[in-house]
């Protein structure tokens, strides 16, 4: 790094305003440093502040730090606010892993075999390319091993490693194989390719990996608690002795491990990068006292983690309500009636399964309550969406076996699955070409199957001339409409009354923020592959709606009040977590959802759930008793009285006890949640359970009873 003055430093406007463990986090230079960020603790300011110091006051080229993220989102707003901080900063590559991974390969990818046009690949088009392997292997259980392929590329696992830590099934290595050799011979990656391909480029060709190890003198990296194993390799392939390396994140919010997200990445961070200095930002701008020393008492439950208590500046604010229901019906009226006040875009209902959000939405249908649902089928993964972006990518890669199986028939032009396979089968002479195969096959195939295909290949040949003679958006309408999909589509919304036709004019308006010819269509189809999140055609209006959404889709979003459902055990935590770490995740996705609220917090759960079309007993969630009792209101029922009832006394370690599903046991533990007694039981059985006696079926029984 350029020698810079800091009297100048201190009057910059970026660093203006940063406490001082930000400031110094900032001006951190030398060693690899570790910024454990806390929730609503800034670490975006910290990040961004940092880019535009080391340019603007310390001279380093921008085209020397690579920035790295998860979500495209996020690094299109790091970079829009480097470039307000600092004009000059713009230089700066700042990306998620996966479009780092995709900017490598396509120029430095031949030595891995991947040219610089090559296809991404999602979960389904995996898949489609499975099943054209084997027909003896049902789509579904196909799925199954498409999904524990790429977990093997996220332990960084070629089909030739052990794999019995993804799975034990004796087919996995075998078809894992097939798969990646097909791969290859098509010329395209897979999602997890984009991290695994480029750990082996930098790791077995030394005049690339000196390249980007020249190019890249300064590594940051942001929300690394939620790397996995395969982007902790490649981090570490792109971290030189020379070079700088910053990783931003927080140990407590790690809660994507069925991602292959791994906890342990920043928990070692200091132990694997020797000399590490560790800053923690542990004040929040964002949250009330009381609802930061909630999350805090919660998550301190946990082993696994650094250490770091947030604080604020803030009022303490309100305590938050604990209420208690019979049911999930109950449960969904609290909260139109919260609702009734008007406050419907300041709040956000979380809960921890997609399958909870049908009551709130049957009840707030019949009531005129306006929801916003997230999670819902994804824009880019609607069938119209799916056939449009795959005659793009074959133009972008006439090798593209599954875009051309998705497309070449569709709309239908009488080329069945007989003469795909004859194409298919020509194509190892025309070096995987699947147009010239397409081309030679129309002699070997039936007169109406060969007039399908050569009009589909005279198609094909008419964009792929139109594609550098239009802006892209132009070229997109052109190719959906002259392919008969628009048509197609149309005539589907007519009978099902659906809009696909709205969906693919949007399309083609997204295109629009996209350069012209090829290169503008393969970055087009590279942003999409690599932002599935992206919803280009769901309503985002203004409308004054309350969000219903899970309690993993809240990560990175904040609203003034926040209601958690279904606070029950077997539900959060799930009854399959039955490990130390599993629960320790829950937690930590219990702390993330708590520290989603700003100003109010309410925490609901049932007696009763109905499960798979039983009405089943319910017990609170254990982090219910985890909350210190002065920090939370608990109500009965709607707006029950939060007042203490019933016999307490009765209720004393060392009581026999009856319960109708586990039998006899001994109350061991006593305690009050908030006003509410609450006991901890040990049944004879064995099983351990906590009740709430004044809302659950517990009876007291004598010694002899």
């Amino acid at each position: 790094m350029h020698n810079g003055t800091m009297s100048a430093n201190q009057t910059a406007a970026y660093l203006r305003g940063l406490n001082p463990e930000q400031n110094e986090a900032v001006l951190h230079e030398g060693s690899p440093l570790l910024i454990l960020a806390g929730a609503g603790s800034g670490k975006t300011r910290v990040i961004t502040s940092k880019i535009a110091y080391l340019v603007d006051s310390r001279g380093v080229d921008p085209r020397t730090i690579l920035a790295v993220t998860f979500t495209n989102k996020a690094a299109s707003e790091m970079a829009e606010r480097v470039a307000a901080m600092v004009p000059g900063a713009k230089g700066a590559l700042i990306k998620t892993f996966h479009a780092f991974g995709a900017w490598l390969l396509r120029r430095y990818g031949a030595p891995v075999g991947l040219t610089p046009n090559f296809s991404i690949y999602d979960d389904d088009d995996a898949t489609s390319l499975l099943s054209s392997l084997t027909d003896k292997i049902p789509r579904r259980e196909l799925n199954r091993y498409s999904h524990m392929i790429s977990r093997a590329k996220d332990y960084c696992l070629a089909p030739d490693d052990d794999l019995r830590t993804i799975s034990s099934d004796p087919r996995l290595p075998e078809l894992y194989a097939s798969y990646e050799r097909r791969l290859r011979e098509i010329g395209n990656a897979d999602f997890g390719d984009l991290i695994l391909k480029s750990v082996q480029l930098l790791s077995q060709d030394e005049a690339v990996r000196s390249r980007i190890h020249d190019r890249f003198t300064i590594v940051l990296v942001d929300e690394y608690q939620d790397s996995n194993i395969a982007q902790y390799q490649l981090l570490k392939e792109l971290s030189s002795p020379e070079g700088y390396l910053c990783v931003v994140g927080d140990d407590d919010q790690s809660i994507y491990s069925f991602r292959g997200a791994q906890v342990q990445n920043i928990l070692t961070f200091k132990d694997i990068f020797p000399k590490t200095k560790v800053i923690r930002l542990e004040e929040n701008y964002r949250s009330t006292k009381n609802i930061l020393d909630i999350a805090s008492a919660v998550v301190s439950n946990n082993s696994g983690r650094l250490g770091k208590t947030l604080r604020t500046s803030k009022p303490p604010g309100s305590p938050a309500t604990l209420a208690y229901f019979a049911g999930h019906e109950q449960e969904a009226e609290f909260c139109a009636e919260l609702l009734a006040d008007g406050r419907r875009g300041e709040t956000a209902i979380l809960y921890r399964t997609n399958a909870q959000s049908l009551a709130f939405e049957t009840l707030f249908t019949r009531r005129n309550i306006p929801y916003r649902l997230v999670g819902a089928l994804r824009f880019y993964d609607r069938e119209e969406i799916k056939d449009s972006l795959a005659l793009l990518a074959l133009l972008t890669n006439r090798r593209d076996e599954v875009a051309f199986r998705r497309i070449v028939n569709k709309p239908p032009r009488g080329i069945g699955a007989a003469s795909v396979a004859r194409v298919l089968e020509l194509a190892s002479n025309t070096k995987g070409d699947l147009l010239a195969a397409s081309a030679m096959a129309t002699g070997v195939l039936s007169k109406r199957a060969a007039t399908g295909v050569e009009g589909f290949v005279r198609l094909m040949n008419l964009l792929g001339e139109q594609l550098e003679s239009v802006p892209l958006y132009q070229f997109v309408q052109q190719a959906v409409t002259e392919s008969g999909l628009l048509q197609y589509h149309k005539s589907q919304d007519e009978i099902s009354g659906t809009q696909k036709t709205r969906n693919l004019d949007q399309l083609v308006s997204a295109a629009a923020e996209y350069g012209q010819g090829m290169e503008g269509l393969t970055l087009f189809l590279e942003h999409i592959e690599l932002d599935r999140s992206q919803v280009a055609g769901e309503d985002d209006s203004s409308e004054d709606r309350v969000t219903l959404i899970t309690m993993h889709n809240t990560k990175g979003l904040e609203f003034e009040r926040v209601v958690i459902t279904g606070l029950e055990d077997e539900l959060f935590p799930g009854r399959h977590e039955e490990y130390a770490d599993d629960i320790e995740e829950e937690r930590r996705l219990f702390y993330v959802s708590i520290t989603r609220a700003k100003k109010e917090l309410y925490l609901t759960s049932c007696r009763t759930r109905l499960v798979w079309g039983r009405v089943m007993p319910m017990e609170p969630s254990r982090f219910l008793s985890e909350i210190p009792e002065e920090l939370v209101e608990v109500r009965d029922g709607r707006f029950g009285s939060g007042a203490a009832g019933g016999e307490d006394s009765g209720y004393e370690p060392g009581q026999a006890v009856y319960h109708d599903e586990y039998g006899p046991g001994t109350i061991f533990k006593k305690w009050y949640n908030g006003r509410q007694l609450m006991v901890m039981v040990q049944f004879e059985t064995g099983k351990i359970a906590q009740f709430f006696p004044k809302f659950q079926p517990l009876e007291r029984i004598s010694r002899d009873g």
